[in-house]
């Protein structure tokens, strides 16, 4: 695999940095992905998207958390004559996933959609794929091939005897080539299994055989907790291997908590920043105050931060003092019911407890309009 260049060269500590694999890069609507494009994060809605409205305001939802893009299944006939209004109320590009019948392909092409996600395994032969094809052309629409480890195509079942990374690569390369054959290249891909090991090795594997752009993602990774955990595992580590485009957590639970999650992967690695990244102990005998409560309402408190900012929310003088150097604001409890607040890296003012709350909001809010109005400074 190629490693051109770091992410974002850190030689102060060189240790962090990421070295993103060299994809081409296509367009989503108006979202880049792949080259030297922030890795999109990407969700899908569980509505029925014949309920138009619930449908909208679930992509709105997802949008407003973070979302770059949003997936939206398109079963039938009816799904794909809701989903033109669904794209036209929607604040970010659609794709539309289409399985089993072609013609919904077409369908949601002239509707509007961003990108059709087509499944080898059940899109159908090369001249039903050629249709759609030609409908993403006329419509302007990007594919995604998306290889699944539980609908293989028979023929690569039986030739390997179970589904299997080699096998899954197989299956992408192979509808890689229907689309470059018919000189289509406005395509990104994906190996999703449920099993994070045969994700991992069918991404490796693919990273080196193809420069398309990838769509990363554990497959029915499970519920809020354990789908986030086998999610972090999986996509955490091809990410720091610099694998990766785009990125869906696949959660059962709320989109939104998909998005929530996906952020949280990349904000941990330092590929993208968005919001208020809180560092807080798990607290012990020696907290100067409730850190478990003031952690869960701040993070509520705080969602409406969109700049990039980091806070720091530590229990007791232990390691309070050492985080907050390396925080935007920092709250480290004290005793006799207050603590002590410190505003880039140094120790400022003390204030009590029963305060604390409102004054960090307070203060984070100051500081992010700080930021923004550097940000600006230096963008004009």
């Amino acid at each position: 695999m190629r490693i051109p260049k770091a992410m974002s060269l850190n030689h102060v500590r060189p240790w962090r940095n990421i070295y993103r694999r060299k994809s081409r890069q296509i367009m989503v609507g108006n979202v880049p992905v792949g080259g030297d494009a922030p890795i999109a994060v990407q969700t899908m809605t569980n509505t029925l998207t014949t309920d138009a409205a619930a449908t909208i305001a679930q992509v709105q939802a997802a949008a407003e958390a973070g979302a770059d893009l949003v997936r939206v299944s398109v079963p039938d006939e009816a799904s794909a004559k809701a989903l033109k209004e669904i794209v036209r109320e929607s604040p970010v590009p659609i794709v539309a996933d289409i399985h089993f019948h072609y013609k919904r392909g077409i369908e949601a092409a002239e509707a509007g959609a961003a990108c059709l996600r087509i499944n080898p395994g059940n899109i159908g032969d090369e001249k039903r794929v050629a249709e759609v094809i030609k409908a993403a052309r006329d419509h302007n629409c990007s594919i995604r091939i998306g290889v699944n480890a539980g609908s293989l195509e028979k023929h690569l079942l039986e030739k390997y005897g179970e589904p299997c990374p080699d096998a899954m690569v197989e299956s992408g390369l192979d509808h890689i080539k229907i689309l470059q054959d018919h000189d289509f290249h406005e395509f990104k891909i994906s190996v999703k299994a449920s099993d994070v090991f045969m994700s991992a090795a069918a991404y490796q594997a693919l990273a080196e055989a193809t420069d398309a752009p990838i769509h990363l993602g554990i497959t029915e990774a499970g519920g809020l907790v354990s789908g986030t955990i086998k999610s972090a595992i999986g996509l955490g580590q091809l990410l720091w291997m610099g694998i990766g485009d785009t990125i869906r957590v696949s959660l059962s639970a709320d989109p939104v908590e998909e998005v929530k999650v996906g952020y949280e992967i990349l904000k941990s690695l330092g590929l993208r920043h968005r919001g208020v990244n809180i560092i807080s102990c798990p607290s012990c005998a020696r907290q100067g105050f409730d850190v478990i409560k003031t952690v869960e309402t701040l993070e509520k408190r705080l969602e409406h931060i969109k700049t990039p900012m980091s806070l720091s929310i530590i229990g007791c003088v232990v390691n309070g003092p050492g985080e907050a150097l390396m925080t935007d604001v920092g709250f480290t409890g004290g005793g006799a019911g207050s603590g002590m607040v410190y505003l880039a890296g140094k120790a400022s003012h003390k204030m009590t407890n029963d305060q604390m709350v409102d004054h960090i909001v307070e203060e984070v809010e100051k500081k992010a309009a700080e930021l923004d109005a550097t940000n600006k400074d230096a963008a004009e």
